[in-house]
């Protein structure tokens, strides 16, 4: 008997093609949205999203056939881990398929903002001539404080340290991965680092992290980024820091409400001194090309053994 596959996000095409030759799989792909998946969920015994398609309880539920959620990608807080527990659903995903683009876009965040790369940008194509206007900062040796110290948070480090920053780290689990970094609490990292990078996953215990109380213990002038996941940092706060000077400059590639268009998070991206991308960390040709394969090899190897 085959396993009936649906793909409701999309692939890289070669790990498509490895899913298709699979014999014992029937796959489907398209895109369904949320009340349309839940509908027609109930055939299959595999699922595989990416972080477009929210794994809910109510699909979950819907799919009464369901094995297995592959979700091609690193974080889980699209997926209902506990409706998925509780139906006896195994859940499996990449992790570490993406950390290279993601520390990578991290750093180009930093650098944009530092140096106004996006307003010397969007100057020029206006036929403005701003080098008077643009004096920016040098990455080369600054304390960093690296909130989430998992495969991204070390890479962003490694990174880092070729600018001869000094790095901070702040993790449950202190693995340094062998690199000169030390690690910190909390509050050691918000009273000293000239800039704060998050690289935690969206849990509870994370969710609001970076609120009003840790804005307090920061230093005047820092700068924040946010490559990770909308929710950790709390925006009304950062919005008011960058009002009132505390925040230098923030750099975001991810927000709690995603596409970013209420009045909260219009306000935020209009700020000079905020550059912004829409959630692109792993939107590599490369990364998503890792994360195909993985979660493919990853799900076959699941389904040999069940």
């Amino acid at each position: 008997m085959a396993f009936k596959i649906h793909v409701n996000d999309p692939l890289d095409a070669n790990a498509m093609k490895a899913l298709q030759s699979y014999e014992k799989a029937e796959v489907t792909a398209e895109h369904f949205d949320q009340d349309e998946l839940a509908k027609r969920i109930l055939p299959y015994d595999i699922l595989v999203v990416r972080s477009a398609t929210k794994a809910t309880k109510e699909i979950i539920e819907a799919g009464k056939n369901l094995k297995v959620i592959a979700r091609a990608g690193t974080g889980l807080d699209n997926v209902d881990l506990e409706a998925a527990k509780n139906a006896g659903i195994k859940v499996i995903n990449t992790p570490g398929a993406n950390s290279v683009s993601v520390a990578e876009l991290t750093i180009g965040l930093m650098l944009g903002l530092f140096r106004e790369i996006p307003r010397g940008t969007n100057g020029m194509k206006e036929g403005l001539w701003e080098k008077k206007k643009m004096k920016g900062y040098e990455l080369y040796k600054k304390t960093v404080g690296v909130i989430g110290f998992g495969t991204i948070g070390r890479q962003v480090a490694e990174r880092l340290l070729a600018f001869g920053c000094k790095i901070l780290a702040y993790d449950v689990v202190q693995n340094s991965g062998g690199l000169d970094v030390q690690f910190a609490q909390l509050d050691e990292i918000y009273k000293n680092a000239d800039i704060i990078t998050i690289h935690t996953p969206l849990l509870p215990e994370t969710k609001g992290l970076i609120n009003e109380g840790a804005f307090e213990q920061m230093k005047k002038g820092v700068f924040i980024i946010d490559a990770a996941r909308g929710g950790i940092l709390d925006e009304q706060s950062l919005c008011d820091n960058l009002e009132s000077g505390k925040v230098a400059g923030a750099a975001l590639d991810v927000f709690a409400v995603e596409p970013p268009t209420d009045e909260l998070r219009k306000k935020l991206i209009a700020f000079d001194n905020v550059v912004c991308t829409p959630h692109i960390g792993a939107s590599t040709y490369e990364a998503q090309e890792r994360v195909g394969e993985q979660i493919v090899e990853n799900l076959i190897n699941t389904l040999e053994s069940m």
